[in-house]
């Protein structure tokens, strides 16, 4: 693989009607890509499409502004399948609903990763105070044999630094081609530390924004953070499929 997308949705419905011609470009650019579960449903769907490619995994978890009935227990059942290489999307939104529960079922998904040694994706918004907290106190997450992927990385400079104090690892999203407002948490993030993403149907980068995103179009991000950083775009690439494949602890 030359390229790695760390967070995507292609098993969601956007891509019913050309996923399989969505595949064939990620394979025309030796790629691979973590398929991330936001309900019981979505996780079991994206298993399902990992198991038939060699060069997808799944991650299975309830988004914080999900209203499923939380059921710890049927995502670790599915959790256990090797295709499974880590435990999210969960976390803190304080942007769309109400705190109510959020803590507590982000912790349940904590201790699962824990429990199973593997990665925790984490989704955060408007909740960065309550989430540094969590992060900072959970007994699972001290040790830090759980790798933290903190999803769709838009924070600032300030933000990215404290994180990265804790030891998590900041993907980045397609929004950082739009602006020069979060070139500050690229230079501040190492580029070791540094995760690629689509979030694939949404927040196509810069040619594409306006339209459906898709995992091909990650090597965008990768340009962004090598202009930043003022280093070739192969070596964005090639770290950052480095980081992917330690980890969720993928077989080179």
């Amino acid at each position: 693989m030359k390229l790695f997308d760390s967070h995507c949705h292609l098993h969601f419905p956007q891509f019913d009607a050309d996923r399989d011609a969505v595949l064939a470009r990620m394979k025309e650019k030796d790629m691979g890509a973590v398929l991330i579960g936001t309900d019981f449903t979505t996780s079991t769907a994206a298993l399902e499409l990992a198991r038939q490619h060699d060069f997808l995994w799944a991650s299975v978890g309830l988004h914080p502004n999900d209203s499923e009935h939380f059921d710890i227990s049927k995502y670790e059942e599915l959790a256990k399948d090797p295709k499974v290489v880590a435990i999210g999307e969960c976390g803190l939104d304080y942007f769309r609903s109400k705190p109510d529960g959020q803590k507590e079922r982000f912790e349940k998904h904590i201790e699962l990763a824990q429990k199973l040694n593997k990665a925790l994706v984490v989704h955060c918004r408007n909740a960065h105070d309550d989430m540094l907290d969590i992060l900072s106190n959970s007994p699972e997450l001290k040790n830090k044999s759980v790798p933290v992927v903190m999803h769709f990385f838009t924070g600032s400079g300030e933000l990215a630094q404290k994180y990265l104090d804790l030891g998590c690892y900041l993907s980045f999203p397609g929004p950082i081609t739009y602006t020069t407002m979060y070139d500050d948490s690229i230079r501040v993030c190492p580029l070791e530390k540094i995760l690629i993403e689509t979030d694939a149907p949404f927040a196509a980068p810069v040619p594409y924004r306006g339209k459906r995103n898709e995992p091909a179009y990650v090597e965008r991000v990768a340009a962004k953070i090598a202009a930043v950083k003022g280093i070739l775009v192969e070596e964005v690439a090639a770290q950052t499929l480095m980081s992917a494949q330690k980890v969720f602890r993928l077989q080179k």
